[in-house]
């Protein structure tokens, strides 16, 4: 087991990440919340059938609620969140309840919202179960979604710990494993040319990675998300760094529909256009055949999906939590490891979406 430390604003918690982790978990709850009165566990169908069980013995808790959600985005949305705060209620937790978070990111942001706003707040632990989820169960950002924005109603709220067990990984999907592992590629593009040169010659696939390349990736992707939370916990400047490939990437999800494509599958997508924008806009020198060679060769679907329009995702774009007065700010890179974000001018994003629209974005 590895022990990461966040520190976010005056908060600092831990993010235990191995096989086995939640082992600990009885142990961490007895020594941090001696007095809690109740644990709420919010989790999905598909984790829940898998996996809830085992949790439930590792607690070992005698005043033990459990609310299932439906798997993936359709948990985040107004009526899920009502219906898991109306839970809470009926339960009778109160100000020394704890919520345990159980499942990927979808789960992980909603719980994280019902946990920051019942009662004005009660702690809640991370527990995710994918790897897309060691971006987001990590830094405190909780959320659901709006037909018009994905993630635009939440707030900033870290949890007391994260409880990273790989031993849930093995069910993951293939689809699953490529939307996580995108969230690696972009922690690599923003952090430094030597952990994306790693990516890039020891991952040829993503169906047999080693526990010792899964372990390196996920430390090394949350170690990169930890150095940026410390510095800007709210946002307000290099956190939104972070963002990197989720302008378009969001914009595309909300085109589609929720769930009609995985969240990394098109923050993908987004980060080749982005990588386009920035070698176009701040002459960045970079590989990009290669690039986008290594991502079809990994499974990754590397165009603009078929039947979206750009003036559509124009205008999903200027609602981006990034954008100011309807004024589109991307994350681009000046070099490998040098992210910036700018203000890129309708005109321009539209010739560039034309332009990657009928390239298919598989040559400079």
């Amino acid at each position: 087991m590895e022990t990461i430390p966040i520190k976010a604003g005056d908060d600092v918690y831990p993010v235990y990440i191995g096989y086995s982790v939640t082992n600990h978990l009885r142990s961490f709850l007895e020594t941090e919340f001696p007095n809690r009165t109740s644990i709420l566990i919010i989790t999905d169908e598909t984790v829940g059938s898998l996996y809830l069980e085992k949790l439930i013995d590792a607690v070992s808790e005698q005043n033990l609620h459990v609310k299932i959600v439906p798997a993936g985005e359709k948990a985040k949305t107004f009526e899920v969140y009502y219906d898991c705060l109306s839970f809470a209620l009926e339960k009778k937790l109160d100000r020394k309840s704890l919520i345990l978070s159980f499942g990927g990111g979808a789960v992980g942001d909603l719980a994280g919202f019902v946990a920051a706003s019942f009662m004005r707040g009660i702690p809640f632990i991370q527990i995710p179960t994918t790897i897309l989820a060691h971006d987001s169960a990590v830094g405190g950002k909780v959320a659901i979604n709006h037909p018009l924005g994905k993630n635009m109603i939440g707030a900033f709220y870290q949890p007391k710990a994260v409880f990273y067990d790989l031993s849930y990984l093995v069910s993951l999907s293939n689809s699953e494993v490529r939307s996580g592992f995108a969230e690696v590629i972009k922690h690599a593009l923003i952090s430094d040319e030597e952990f994306y040169q790693w990516i890039l010659g020891e991952i040829k696939s993503l169906d047999n990675i080693t526990p010792s390349q899964l372990i390196n990736l996920l430390t090394s992707g949350i170690r990169v998300k930890a150095g940026i939370v410390e510095q800007d916990e709210k946002e307000s400047g290099v956190r939104a760094y972070l963002n990197f490939g989720h302008t378009l990437g969001h914009a595309i999800e909300a085109e589609m529909g929720y769930g009609s494509i995985t969240h990394g599958e098109a923050v993908t997508i987004g980060m080749i256009f982005a990588l386009q924008l920035s070698s176009n806009v701040n002459g960045l020198k970079l590989p990009r055949y290669e690039f986008v060679q290594w991502l079809t060769q990994l499974g990754y679907k590397t165009e603009l999906p078929e039947g979206l329009s750009i003036e559509r995702l124009l205008g999903r774009m200027k609602q981006d939590k990034k954008s100011y007065g309807e004024k589109v700010r991307f994350v681009l890179l000046e070099n490998l490891g040098q992210p910036t974000v700018q203000e890129i001018s309708d005109e321009l994003i539209l010739e560039n979406l034309a332009v990657f629209k009928n390239r298919r974005a598989t040559s400079d």
